[in-house]
């Protein structure tokens, strides 16, 4: 059986935030102001890195917030951090943990299942809450069998499969699982609860951020900048992030397009397939399933269902996105192509 080709990876960063109480004693103007400067701080980095914010505030004592970061290089995580830190804010932010990890291909097997993502691709879910668990496996663990080792996966995932948004009752039975007698250390555990980054900013107290946001410039036609024509030269393509998706944007003979970044298939990154400018196609890389560049529709191979192809426009050198103004990918009659002018 032939092998996946190797994808590029992710680098991911869990970062919880503690705020100190002084904070809360500010004039509540200079904290409407913090909240905005902090928020718009964050949106800055939008197509740079995927973010999500988690409260845990009136959960844990030791930290205020998660801020759960997924990018293409440390120089991203290391860029946002800095900017929070210059924040009227961030002064008076700790991070009393920070995971940081890169993705890889698990050593073992494990069934198929239709339902999981890819776990070379961090995803963050829908789901309201997440659960922040590292453990550390015992030197031990590294020294058994690959064979002896790959049983205990086996039954680690039959049990992790049984309860798939039961925390507690996953981590009882795990515990009771052979596996379990090779983990040295499995706490904190973190229980978080998603919400939107300017109510995450709300939870902290003081001034509310609706006192902040009145004054927020948005976008009305709800495009999100994510890329410059210098990022994006003609042959070029690269993987972007709005909201909590990731997008593939092409640069086809000066033209700019923009479809949902995961194969619907195996979930293979679209963005490092192969372009064809005359048709305006881009194979998969994996399984060589093609995608209209300019309607998402899927014109060849094993995938059956199309991706979402994304609306774009210049505003002169900056490329923004929207999302499709409709489930369905429009024809490509009905959508306006967006030239990007050639040097």
């Amino acid at each position: 059986m032939t092998s996946k080709p190797s994808e590029k990876r992710q680098v991911v960063r869990f970062a919880f935030y503690k705020l100190d109480s002084a904070w809360r004693r500010l004039p509540a103007e200079r904290q409407a102001s913090a909240k905005l400067e902090f928020g718009e701080t964050i949106e800055s980095f939008a197509g740079r890195l995927l973010l999500r914010p988690y409260g845990l505030v009136g959960i844990r004592g030791d930290c205020d917030f998660l801020l759960w970061q997924v990018a293409e290089d440390l120089d991203s995580l290391v860029a946002l951090q800095t900017a929070l830190n210059r924040t009227d804010l961030g002064a008076y932010l700790a991070v009393p943990y920070s995971y940081l990890a890169m993705t890889r291909r698990s050593i073992y097997e494990f069934p198929e299942d239709p339902s999981q993502p890819s776990r070379l691709v961090i995803r963050p879910s829908e789901a309201r809450y997440l659960f922040v668990y590292p453990f550390i496996k015992t030197r031990a663990w590294y020294m058994l069998p690959k064979a002896e080792r790959q049983t205990m996966m086996d039954e680690h995932v039959r049990i992790g499969r049984k309860y798939p948004s039961a925390f507690l009752d996953l981590v009882m039975e795990l515990r009771e699982s052979k596996a379990s007698s090779y983990t040295l250390k499995d706490t904190p555990t973190f229980t978080c609860v998603q919400m939107s980054l300017w109510d995450m900013l709300d939870t902290l107290g003081g001034a509310g951020s609706a006192q902040a946001t009145s004054r927020r410039p948005t976008r009305a036609d709800g495009y999100t900048p994510v890329a410059t024509l210098a990022d994006l030269p003609a042959g070029a393509s690269r993987r972007v992030y709005v909201g909590g998706d990731a997008v593939a944007l092409f640069n086809v003979r000066g033209t700019v397009h923009a479809i949902a970044n995961r194969c619907t298939h195996a979930r293979a990154s679209l963005s490092e397939g192969s372009v064809d400018a005359a048709r305006c196609t881009v194979t998969c890389p994996w399984h060589e399933g093609v995608f209209s560049l300019e309607t998402g529709q899927v014109l060849g191979g094993p995938p059956s269902l199309p991706v979402a192809a994304y609306r774009v426009k210049l505003e002169g050198d900056t490329v923004l996105i929207a999302p499709p103004s409709s489930p369905a990918p429009a024809p490509a009659e009905a959508r306006e192509p967006t030239v990007a002018p050639h040097s």
